[in-house]
C-alpha cells in the first residue's frame, strides 16, 4: 500500500538538496551585522546599554563581524549628529569608538549649535512681535495672548532654510569624522 505523506513530508524532500550560495550567506551575514549595529544604537541612545557594555559586545564578537558592526554603528553614531538636540552621547561614543578624543570636533560643532540657538532664538523673538503686532491690529491683545511662533508660515520657510544651512555645515564636520 502507498505511503500517504504530509504537506511537510513533501516540502523536507524537495528541498533536501537545496543549499544556500556563497552570496546569499554573506548577504545574510551583512544584514545580521547591519541590524546588530542599529540595535546596539537604538540601545545605547535609549540609555539601554553603556558603551563600556557596547565595547564588551564588541569583543565578544568575531574579528569580522566586530569590524563591520563597529564601522557601521560608528556611520550611525555620526549620521544622528544634529544641531536640533544634544550631541554629548553620540560624541561619547564616537570617541570610544575611534579610541580618541574629538575635541576639535567638539569645538566647532558646539560652536555651530551656539550660533544655531542664537539665530533661532532671535527669530522666534521677531515672529513673536510680529504675530502679536497682527493679533493686536485684530483687536486681540492682552497678558493671556500668546503667539504660536512655530506654527507659523514665516517660522516654518525660517527652519527649512536653517536646516539647509546648517545642514551643509554639519555634513561637512561628519565628513571630518568620517575621515580621521
Amino acid at each position: 500500500m502507498a505511503e500517504i505523506k504530509s504537506t511537510l513530508e513533501l516540502v523536507l524532500e524537495r528541498t533536501k538538496r537545496l543549499e544556500i550560495s556563497k552570496e546569499e550567506k554573506e548577504e545574510i551575514k551583512r544584514k545580521q551585522t547591519l541590524q546588530k549595529a542599529t540595535t546596539l544604537f537604538h540601545r545605547y541612545m535609549e540609555d539601554r546599554i553603556s558603551v563600556n557594555e557596547i565595547m564588551k559586545e564588541l569583543e565578544r564578537m568575531e574579528v569580522g563581524a566586530r569590524d563591520s558592526v563597529k564601522e557601521n554603528l560608528l556611520s550611525e553614531w555620526i549620521d544622528a549628529l544634529s544641531v536640533s538636540q544634544g550631541n554629548e552621547k553620540l560624541l561619547r561614543g564616537i570617541e570610544v569608538l575611534k579610541g580618541r578624543s574629538l575635541q576639535e570636533i567638539r569645538e566647532r560643532l558646539d560652536g555651530l549649535l551656539a550660533q544655531y540657538e542664537g539665530e533661532k532664538k532671535q527669530m522666534e523673538e521677531t515672529v513673536r512681535l510680529q504675530q502679536a503686532e497682527a493679533l493686536r491690529k485684530e483687536g486681540i491683545y492682552g497678558d493671556a495672548v500668546v503667539p504660536r511662533v512655530k506654527a507659523g508660515d514665516e517660522w516654518k520657510a525660517w527652519a527649512e532654510t536653517q536646516d539647509r544651512s546648517y545642514g551643509g555645515k554639519l555634513e561637512e564636520l561628519r565628513k571630518v569624522l568620517r575621515a580621521s
